[in-house]
């Protein structure tokens, strides 16, 4: 009697899904950003959100939902009702890197629902003035001279900076000191008061000061340049190649969302991307928007499995934990 009450409420919540897509969307929708208001991922989302709006046909808002490194806010999109008025955006750490040093209480790849990849961020390996270095390869000698006092900085254990030096280490066969901040920011305010000798950093936070002549770039973690800053070489063309670290970020529905309104969302996020003022102040966050062809629900979700695949057995083996 039980089984037979289960699947009745399993059809019935079906067809309610099934009859819910055909007229969705009927009211607001809601972007969950898991971290404060101000910051790179929310105004992303703002961007985003503000052009969906048009596209979708509905008031697309922006919710801030934070605490313990983004993993409350994406567990309220794991757990929330399949019916595409809850979205969440999120990036390597909330849907990577969380996975491998919280104990979660919902699983990353199968209680979530990939709608789209809307952007990408490089980093941008740099070093206080004080460094002899003038390239890449100059770097490298020098780290494996100085490693004994050699630093990298990052904006706190298990960011995306924190994985990037690890694998500086893995990579390179060497072990400067990573040194932890509470924040991009006093990383890279020591950085420039020539307390640390390098960091990992997002395009974005880097370029200003790289622009101003307070620091000095060797390579982007990508396999092209950035249309942003061309004159800086990828690791491929400086004596790195493989190295490849970008903050990327996409856009989650719960579980189980109904196919029909999963597109119809994706096709309001690419017609959000394709347009030229949505570029341009993406742009101005140092992001890079990925090709039509890798825009789409199947493409995030390969993506999101190759970068897990990748980053879990650095990030275990390294024992990096939360603070």
């Amino acid at each position: 009697m039980k089984l037979s009450r289960g699947i009745l409420f399993a059809a019935l919540l079906g067809c309610a899904l099934v009859a819910g897509a055909q007229g969705y969307p009927a009211r607001p929708i809601s972007i969950v950003v898991a971290f404060s208001a101000g910051g790179p991922t929310d105004s992303i989302a703002r961007i985003l959100a503000a052009r969906m709006t048009g596209a979708i046909g509905q008031t697309v808002v922006v919710e801030n939902t934070t605490g313990a490194g983004g993993t409350i806010g994406v567990g309220r999109i794991a757990k929330g009702t399949p019916d595409g008025y809850l979205l969440g955006i999120g990036h390597i750490g909330t849907h990577v890197v969380n996975g491998a040093i919280y104990p979660l209480t919902y699983d990353l790849q199968t209680d979530l629902e990939p709608v789209a990849m809307i952007a990408t961020n490089p980093q941008i390996l740099v070093s206080k003035l004080a460094i002899p270095a003038k390239n890449l390869k100059e770097l490298l000698a020098w780290v494996k001279a100085n490693q004994d006092k050699a630093s990298i900085g990052t904006g706190g254990a298990g960011t995306p900076a924190h994985v990037s030096a690890v694998y500086f280490q893995n990579v390179t066969g060497t072990k400067p000191q990573i040194i932890h901040y509470r924040g991009a920011a006093p990383a890279t305010q020591d950085l420039l008061a020539g307390q640390i000798d390098m960091m990992f950093d997002q395009a974005a936070n880097s370029l200003p000061q790289v622009r101003a002549g307070r620091l000095r770039p060797y390579a982007v973690t990508s396999k092209t340049r950035l249309a942003a800053a061309p004159e800086i070489p990828s690791v491929d063309e400086a004596g790195l190649p493989g190295f490849y670290m970008a903050v990327w970020h996409g856009i989650w529905a719960p579980k189980a969302t109904p196919q029909p309104i999963i597109m119809k969302i994706n096709a309001a996020i690419v017609e959000a991307l394709a347009d030229p003022g949505v570029r341009a102040k993406l742009g101005d966050l140092g992001q890079e928007i990925p090709p039509r062809e890798q825009q789409t629900p199947e493409a995030l979700r390969a993506h999101h499995k190759a970068e897990i695949e990748k980053w879990w057995p650095i990030i275990k083996q390294a024992g990096i934990k939360v603070e």
